[in-house]
C-alpha cells in the first residue's frame, strides 16, 4: 500500500501524481502494435463510443505511418489525444479486446493513440483545415469536449464558429475535474489549441452566458446555438454542518488541486462521501496530497457503488480506506469540520433503510462530498421552448436538436454525466445535425 509524503514542490506533486498511463516511446509503440490480430469487425471498434478504427490505426503505428494513425484517430473523435488518457479503456475498447477471452493482457490501445495523437500535436501536422465559409455562423456554449468537437466538426463544414466559456481555461473537465495522474494541464490545453489553430473556431474565455439578454444576443446573431455547458457545483447533501469549514466539493476539490498543486495543504485525516469515479478520484489524490487517513464513505455496498472497479484498486493502492452501507447524519464541529455521524443502512424489502441504534463517529479534519453534481435549469428556463426532463437534462432527437429548434445540445447536459469521449461523439454528432438543419432549413424534429 503506498504511502505519500505531502508535496513541499512542483517536482514532489509531480512524483506523488506520476502518470497512470505514460507516453511510450517509439520501440514501445511499435512492439504493442504488433501484438494486434487486425480482427474482422472488431469488438474493441464497437466498444469505442466514437467508433475509432483500431485496428487500422494500430496497423498504421506498426508500419511506422504514426501520423496516418492519427489520421485515422480524428476522423473519428476530436479529443483524440486527450480520451487515450483520460478514458476507462478497460471498460470499454481494451475490455473488448480479444485476448481477454484467452487471459492475456489485452492491447495498450489507450497508449497507442495517444502515442499517435501526441506525435501529431508535437510536430504540428497538417491532418485537416476549415472548410470554405458557407455564410452561416453557429455559437457554441461551453468548451468542454462536447463544445470543441462541436467546433471542430463545424469548421470541416464551413462555419464560422464562436465558443463562449465562463472559465478562464478551455476543457472543462479536461483541466478542472480529471485526477492530475490521468493527464496533465499542458497536454489537455495542447491538443485544444492544436485544433484551435487548425480550424480556427474562437474561444472567448471568461465569457458565461447567464441571461435572457445574453440569450437573445445568441438568436439575433447567429443561425443555431450549441448547448455544451455539461454539469455545474457538487449537489447539496442537505444535512445539518454542511456549511462548516472545510467541507468541499468533490469537483471543487479536484479542480483546486489541478490549478494550484503542491501550494495546497490537505489536512490528515478525510472522510470521502460518495461511491463513484469523482469519490474515488478524491480520495486517490487526498492520499497523495499526503492525508494519513483517507476513508470513503459510501451508503451502499461495494458491489453497487457507481465507480469502476480499477479505480476502486487504485484509490486502495493508494492507501484509501472503505467503508460500506453507511449514511451521513451530521457533519461535526463548531466553525470547521471534526468529524461525520453516520447511521448503518440495509436493505429491507428493496429498500434502504436506516438501522436505529446504529449511529457511530468518525474524525476527520476535511469532507468532500462526491455526491453528484447540480445541472443549470436557471439557464435551461431562458431559453424558450426548451423541454428538460425531471432529471434537468436537456432532452433531444436523434439529430442532438432540441424542443426549440435553433438550439441543439450534447455532452452531461443530455446524458446527465458520462465519459469525455462520449461528450466528444454527442458534440460531433450535433455538429452534423445542425448541418442537416441549417442545409435543409429547419426542424429535423418532424
Amino acid at each position: 500500500m503506498a504511502e505519500y509524503k505531502i508535496p513541499q514542490s512542483e517536482a514532489e506533486f509531480d512524483s506523488n501524481f506520476a502518470p497512470k498511463k505514460p507516453l511510450m516511446n517509439d520501440t514501445e509503440a511499435h512492439v504493442e502494435s504488433s501484438r494486434c490480430l487486425f480482427c474482422y469487425d472488431a469488438p474493441c471498434v464497437h466498444a469505442c463510443p466514437t467508433h475509432i478504427d483500431i485496428p487500422l490505426f494500430i496497423k498504421q503505428i506498426h508500419t511506422g505511418n504514426i501520423i496516418g494513425a492519427a489520421q485515422t484517430i480524428y476522423d473519428a473523435n476530436w479529443l483524440g489525444s486527450i480520451c487515450g488518457k483520460v478514458c476507462p479503456t478497460s471498460e470499454l475498447c481494451e475490455g473488448a479486446c480479444v485476448y481477454n477471452h484467452q487471459n492475456i493482457k489485452p492491447i495498450d490501445i489507450g497508449r497507442l493513440q495517444n502515442y499517435a495523437t501526441d506525435k501529431a500535436i508535437r510536430t504540428d501536422a497538417p491532418l485537416f483545415a476549415p472548410a470554405e465559409s458557407n455564410g452561416k455562423k453557429v455559437a457554441v456554449i461551453g468548451a468542454g469536449p462536447a463544445g470543441i468537437a462541436c467546433a471542430s466538426e463545424l469548421r470541416t463544414m464551413g462555419y464560422m464558429v464562436d465558443v463562449f466559456e465562463a472559465k478562464e481555461l478551455p476543457s472543462g473537465l479536461g483541466v478542472h475535474g480529471t485526477a492530475p495522474y490521468k493527464i496533465t494541464n499542458g497536454e489537455v490545453l495542447a491538443e485544444i489549441n492544436y485544433l484551435q489553430q487548425s480550424l480556427g473556431f474562437n474561444v472567448h474565455l471568461g465569457s458565461p452566458v447567464t441571461t435572457a439578454h445574453h440569450i437573445a444576443a445568441l438568436e439575433a446573431n447567429y443561425d443555431a446555438v450549441f448547448l455544451g455547458i455539461g454539469l455545474g457545483p457538487t449537489a447539496t447533501l442537505r444535512i445539518a454542518g454542511e456549511e462548516k469549514r472545510n467541507v468541499i466539493g468533490a469537483v471543487e476539490f479536484i479542480e483546486t488541486i489541478r490549478m494550484r498543486k503542491h501550494l495546497i495543504l490537505v489536512p490528515p485525516r478525510v472522510v470521502v462521501l460518495g461511491g463513484g469515479n469523482t469519490a474515488l478520484d478524491a480520495a486517490s489524490e487526498s492520499a497523495r496530497m499526503g492525508a494519513h487517513k483517507v476513508t470513503l464513505a459510501y451508503r451502499r455496498s461495494k458491489e453497487d457503488m457507481g465507480g469502476y472497479a480499477f479505480e476502486y484498486k487504485h484509490a486502495v493502492g493508494c492507501g484509501v480506506d472503505t467503508i460500506f452501507n453507511v449514511t451521513p447524519l451530521e457533519i461535526l464541529g463548531n466553525e470547521k469540520v471534526t468529524g461525520v455521524k453516520f447511521i448503518r443502512t440495509d436493505i429491507r424489502d428493496g429498500q434502504r433503510v436506516k438501522l436505529e441504534g446504529t449511529e457511530f463517529e468518525i474524525d476527520c479534519d476535511m469532507v468532500i462530498k462526491a455526491t453528484g453534481q447540480a445541472k443549470y435549469p436557471d439557464l435551461f428556463n431562458l431559453i424558450e421552448g426548451l423541454k428538460i426532463d425531471a432529471s434537468h437534462r436537456v432532452l433531444v432527437n436523434e439529430n442532438f436538436q432540441t424542443s426549440n429548434p435553433k438550439f441543439f445540445a450534447g455532452g452531461d447536459a443530455v446524458n446527465g454525466g458520462a465519459e469525455v469521449v462520449n461528450a466528444a461523439y454527442e458534440g460531433k454528432m450535433a455538429a452534423k445535425g445542425i448541418h442537416l438543419s441549417l442545409m435543409v432549413g429547419g426542424d429535423t424534429n418532424h
